[in-house]
């Protein structure tokens, strides 16, 4: 659906009553066949000198319309003998006919907000009666407005109507029932999120977030706190964690607190955004380390690590991402651990998109960095540091960024959430790797079928799916389009853009139902660019 700004009126304008007859022909010859097609495409209604059109605007294009006529013989004169037996005593009757609304405009408020004006209109003029000639593809919905059936039906056999009325008592109660209906149309539809973060959490994650706040400081936050973190460490299966109130920016700086601590030199891998960003830490914290950097998603070889390694002897401690975000390369984690711990090297992980997502095991892993708002389907909020060995508390490092001091006071030295603490630990018990690979291998799949190109294989993480837009589309043209139709996609990063790229994130909470409908909107999309090409 393209971006709307609409408006409701009476037409009044020589333009809005072209768009009228051009909007009437479409419906009533080209979708409803009552009337005779034209060279023109216009159709203006026998009664047009006397009719009121209420019409919906979107901007200055008229999509939706309907007109209202109080003046006899009413159309349903002709069609039915003796109409006025049919209406009750003092009947004040107008004729309301011609409605229609734009078909990618039947989807929104348009249908409820046009009604919504006609019966306003009727009770500004008095009319204690709307009479119309339903066409029989819609009468359980006329019926459900308050209207009822009279007479017999008229029309042809393409194009048959029920006569109904709708009385004034009923208009009042139609005036309620409409204005809850469009409360509903206006509430913003939940969209479907294939963000890598945030990620949709699971009902129960959401109720868990919802409980009422207690104090950082209460036993029963103290246990959930020691909970959450015993079933944290059992799942990579690590020694240590603490769990700080930031982000995986904030994790990562409270590792490289950690790495001025360590005497000689690092190295770091990196061949991507998120790679480069771990370089960018160390520089900050003034580290003294080497590099291998390779062009984006440039594999870095076993072989190659080990070579570096040799090389300089005082290297202490290798840092790397392990699922570089930016593009879905997954590090073969095991491999690196048998390097660093044959040259006695302390290994540090960025694993904020692989926790939650692939399995992983830290016990010969120094630091590692999570957070709680991607792979593991809570909230954003919580920034997670696995280490291996205990660490005490040094003051020449800023108090916040101090992993000693989380280590000491059970990663509560400070005001904490107990709600992001509470949504974290239901969904850490929700964690189902195998569940995960599934969906991926069904979304890559999928995308082949349909022509699609993705970066890397099924050795890539499943939880981050990269899709190079051809150059004749731009990739924000594609994510502003998914997300009009209810779709949200990765793509308004700037280092996504600058490569024409787009992303589907699979880490959060969904379903195959989900996946389904996300992938007839790909397909639609699809068409109408083959379709353009």
């Amino acid at each position: 659906m393209r971006k709307t700004t609409l408006t409701y009126k009476i037409a009044s304008e020589p333009d809005e009553l072209g768009q009228i007859y051009k909007l009437n022909y479409q419906t009533f010859v080209e979708e409803i066949p009552q009337h005779g097609q034209n060279e023109n495409g216009h159709l203006v209604d026998k009664f047009d000198d006397e009719n009121t059109y209420i019409i919906a605007k979107n901007e200055s294009e008229v999509v939706g319309m309907v007109a209202v006529r109080a003046n006899r013989p009413f159309s349903l004169d002709q069609k039915v003998n003796d109409l006025d037996r049919y209406m009750p005593p003092l009947a004040n009757p107008c004729e309301v006919r011609l409605l229609s609304v734009k078909k990618e405009f039947r989807s929104t408020r348009v249908f409820y907000q046009l009604i919504d004006s006609l019966v306003n209109y009727c009770l500004k003029m008095d009319y204690n009666l709307v009479l119309i000639s339903g066409t029989d593809r819609q009468i359980r919905l006329y019926k459900r407005m308050g209207f009822e059936s009279f007479g017999p039906m008229v029309g042809t056999e393409e194009a048959m109507f029920q006569p109904m009325y709708l009385t004034k008592e009923k208009f009042e109660t139609t005036t309620k029932a409409f204005k809850k209906m469009m409360i509903q149309k206006s509430r913003p539809t939940k969209k479907m999120n294939f963000l890598p973060g945030p990620v949709p959490v699971h009902e129960k994650v959401e109720n868990a977030f919802g409980k009422e706040s207690i104090s950082h400081r209460s036993n029963d936050f103290i246990e959930e706190m020691k909970e959450v973190r015993l079933k944290l460490c059992k799942l990579v299966n690590a020694n240590n964690v603490q769990i700080v109130i930031g982000t995986g920016t904030l994790a990562n700086d409270l590792i490289s607190a950690q790495l001025t601590k360590i005497p000689g030199k690092g190295l770091i891998l990196s061949n991507g955004e998120f790679g480069h960003r771990l370089i960018d830490h160390a520089e900050r914290f003034g580290v003294d380390f080497y590099t291998i950097e390779k062009s984006w998603n440039e594999k870095i070889t076993r072989g190659e690590i080990d070579d570096v390694l040799k090389q300089h002897p005082d290297i202490t401690w290798l840092w790397t991402v392990h699922c570089e975000t930016s593009t879905g390369y997954l590090y073969d984690i095991t491999k690196i651990q048998q390097i660093t711990k044959k040259h006695n090297v302390k290994l540090c992980v960025d694993a904020c998109s692989s926790v939650g997502v692939v399995p992983v095991n830290f016990q010969d892993v120094y630091l590692a960095s999570t957070v709680s708002g991607k792979g593991l389907s809570s909230y954003p909020g919580l920034a997670i540091v696995f280490h291996q060995e205990p660490i005490s508390p040094d003051k020449q490092i800023p108090r916040y960024l101090d992993l000693g001091q989380y280590a000491m006071t059970n990663s509560i030295p400070y005001t904490h959430s107990s709600n992001l603490v509470a949504a974290l630990h239901e969904a850490v018990k929700r964690v189902d790797l195998d569940y995960r690979g599934y969906i991926a291998a069904v979304v890559r799949r999928k995308l082949k079928n349909a022509g699609l190109e993705i970066l890397g294989d099924e050795d890539y993480s499943p939880g981050i799916i990269t899709i190079p837009v051809p150059d004749f589309i731009s990739s924000r043209d594609v994510g502003d389009q998914m997300k009009a139709n209810g779709m949200i996609i990765s793509y308004e990063s700037d280092y996504l853009l600058k490569r024409n790229w787009v992303q589907l994130a699979l880490m959060g909470n969904m379903t195959m139902t989900e996946i389904e409908k996300a992938f007839t909107i790909i397909k639609q999309f699809i068409s109408q660019v083959v379709e353009q090409v």
